[in-house]
């Protein structure tokens, strides 16, 4: 088995997105199974190839891909609008990570938390944008003033 080792967050991430009436670790089984060839029905003996062609299938089902590939866009489009760099990766992680803003790196932001992050981002907008945090700098007008009492007694 060509196997290297993997967690199952994929899977079940997108195995709980699916609508299913009745029992659950059943249908997990039969899932498994189908992939497998009825080989086994544990995610642990799937082969690399099987597991990641049976959650390309799911995505199939789920379009989560899709969703995911739109919010991401849309999100990129408000932080380009609001003069973020969205050709630097190292930006956008940085921007994103600020625990005001998503709390986490851009690529690791699910459907719902990226729909979160786009109305924040309007808000922002709306608001008037991102403020520079740069200090404003006065100019001297270079002229000085002497003020001088003419009721004052002269000695």
């Amino acid at each position: 088995m060509n196997r290297k080792p993997f967690n199952f967050a994929r899977f079940y991430a997108l195995f709980n997105s699916l609508a299913y009436e009745g029992d659950r670790e059943e249908f997990r089984k039969d899932l498994i199974r189908q992939y497998t060839g009825n080989r086994t029905d544990s995610l642990r003996q799937m082969s690399s190839q099987e597991y990641d062609t049976c959650c390309r299938a799911m995505e199939g089902l789920t379009k989560r891909n899709d969703q995911l590939r739109k919010k991401r866009s849309l999100c990129l489009k408000l932080m380009q609008q609001l003069g973020i760099d969205t050709t630097d990766w190292t930006r956008i992680n940085s921007f994103c990570n600020d625990h005001r803003i998503a709390g986490r790196p851009f690529a690791r932001l699910n459907v719902a938390e990226l729909e979160a992050l786009a109305a924040k981002l309007r808000t922002i907008q709306r608001k008037g944008g991102l403020k520079n945090k740069q200090p404003e700098v006065k100019q001297a007008t270079g002229m000085n003033y002497l003020l001088i009492d003419l009721n004052a007694p002269k000695n």
